[in-house]
């Protein structure tokens, strides 16, 4: 599920003394400490929607990089993007080596990239990712003219280059906040990569945020031009009722909405295994849980077992109301 506009402000609230004796931990604040940039190039293509939907069920919002030639022929796809939430940029006409062309094509290239993206979605771009990051003076120069950022990346996933989820997730491990990470849709790998390299950013309190026009670096999410599906925000706190030698409970509770979808997750090796109150949605690895209201009020709750990590707990990544 998408970020929504606001940053999403997360509260935590230390647990009360759990059943059988045994304190309940602590609650890790789940805030972010810092935001990060991710980003996929080449599309829309015929994979945007699942990709779109392992976003979303993590909770993350990104940028994608649309070729004006994919974003044309594969309308609705782009018109998903936007509509779930991720902000869309200009990643040139057909992917060509721009640097050997002339200003006049590369303000042609761009100009129709740019009307190609704005038809499609009903959003122009502010940003521009070279292709193979391949960038002079000149580009720059017509890139800026044209209203558009260039960006290119703090880190590669080398998913373009054949890596494996795990060398993908290994590689996305070095983002610090304000960077930006190299990905592409259409790759298998990558997003399979996604559950655990937010994970790892949650573990290290990073969020996903929004590239700014401005600065070219990742910043908080504040739509960028780009509606949030949801339409409002809403505050999840989470407790620890319950802990026990294997697993633990956790209670979210949330204000601000009767009707929302809340993004939990949990750091692997743990495992998800039994949720109340909500109508839940796990991701693959059963450590990154989706709820959303079913009428049984606005406390919600999950059991998570340890499998070898008694010292993690549950973090809330997004809520949002409706």
């Amino acid at each position: 599920m998408s970020l929504a506009r606001a940053t999403v402000r997360l509260a935590v609230v230390v647990a009360a003394i759990a059943l059988g004796g045994v304190a309940a931990t602590p609650a890790s604040a789940a805030t972010c400490n810092g935001y990060v940039g991710l980003t996929f190039d080449d599309g829309p293509t015929g994979s945007t929607g699942s990709l779109l939907s392992v976003l979303q069920s993590n909770g993350v919002r990104a940028t994608m990089f649309n070729t004006g030639q994919n974003a044309q022929n594969n309308r609705s796809a782009a018109q998903q993007q936007v509509a779930a939430g991720m902000w869309v940029g200009n990643h040139s006409w057909n992917h060509a080596h721009m640097t050997t062309m002339t200003q006049a094509q590369m303000q042609s290239d761009l100009s129709q990239t740019n009307s190609a993206i704005q038809s499609a979605t009903g959003v122009r771009p502010q940003l521009f990712r070279p292709p193979y990051g391949e960038t002079n003076g000149t580009l720059q120069s017509v890139a800026s003219s044209l209203g558009l950022r260039q960006i290119i990346w703090d880190v590669d996933s080398q998913d373009w280059n054949g890596a494996s989820v795990s060398q993908i997730v290994s590689n996305a491990s070095r983002l610090q906040a304000g960077q930006i990470i190299l990905m592409h849709d259409g790759i298998a790998n990558t997003r399979s990569a996604i559950p655990q390299i937010m994970a790892n950013l949650t573990s290290r309190n990073l969020c996903p945020g929004m590239i700014s026009p401005s600065t070219g670096g990742a910043v908080a999410p504040d739509g960028g031009g780009n509606p949030p599906p949801g339409g409002g925000t809403c505050t999840a706190s989470a407790s620890y009722p319950n802990v026990w030698g294997d697993r633990y409970n956790t209670s979210v509770t949330v204000s601000g909405a009767t009707s929302w979808t809340v993004v939990v997750a949990v750091t692997q090796p743990q495992r998800i295994v039994t949720t109340w109150n909500g109508t839940a949605s796990l991701d693959s690895t059963a450590s990154v849980l989706t709820m959303r209201s079913n009428g049984s009020g606005n406390t919600f709750g999950f059991t998570t077992m340890f499998n070898g990590n008694s010292g993690g707990r549950a973090q809330i990544r997004s809520c949002t109301a409706g």
